[in-house]
């Protein structure tokens, strides 16, 4: 834990969270509850959310993997990726992953989903996870939807849990698949003919 960028990230993390809690408090507001889309009764929201969230999970965590395996756009996304963990250990792994997913979930979707919106919410989400270089709009693109995704569950069901549970786990997960897997990317084609000639 001492090497490397976690403890940096620990206290970035940490200090979005606590800002989060400030501004909500300050407000008079839950960063863990709003107004729900669906007519749910208090005891089946929280439920509905966790059920929501670990659905989103599986069905993200299976989905990176089919990608990495078929296209060549998640695969040079792992692949540039890939270096930031490659060393990191379990512990690591595990620490970032909740960190930053409960970090991030307080922040877009707990304070600026019921503020500003879904979209602007997500498009800010995809936006703190721009890169420099060739992966940085594909990284951005997969953030903002993911954005959408987790703030749909928090706005329909009114209850941050579920997608705290999805984007922690999904992060812990994809984590240790893109240390523990070695991606080749797709090259691009050599064109025929005198197009192919130097």
């Amino acid at each position: 834990m001492r090497r490397g960028p976690a403890p940096l990230a620990l206290v970035v993390y940490g200090a979005l969270s606590v800002l989060t809690l400030a501004v909500a408090l300050a407000r008079g507001t839950s960063p863990v509850e709003t107004d729900a889309w669906l007519g749910l009764p208090d005891w089946a929201r929280h439920g509905l959310s966790v059920a929501a969230g670990v659905l989103l999970a599986v069905l993200t965590v299976r989905a990176t993997r089919l990608f990495v395996k078929r296209w060549g756009w998640a695969k040079m996304l792992h692949a540039d990726l890939r270096p930031a963990v490659r060393d990191a250990g379990d512990g690591t792994i595990l620490v970032l992953g909740i960190a930053s997913g409960v970090a991030e979930e307080l922040f877009f979707r707990g304070l600026l989903a019921p503020a500003l919106g879904l979209v602007f919410s997500s498009l800010a989400f995809g936006a703190l996870h721009q890169l420099r270089g060739r992966i940085g709009w594909i990284w951005a693109t997969w953030a903002a939807v993911m954005g959408l995704l987790f703030g749909g569950v928090f706005l329909a069901t009114g209850s941050l849990v579920g997608p705290i549970i999805a984007h922690a786990s999904i992060n812990v997960m994809n984590l240790r698949f893109l240390r523990d897997t070695e991606v080749e990317p797709t090259k691009p084609r050599r064109l025929g003919g005198l197009l192919g000639r130097t």
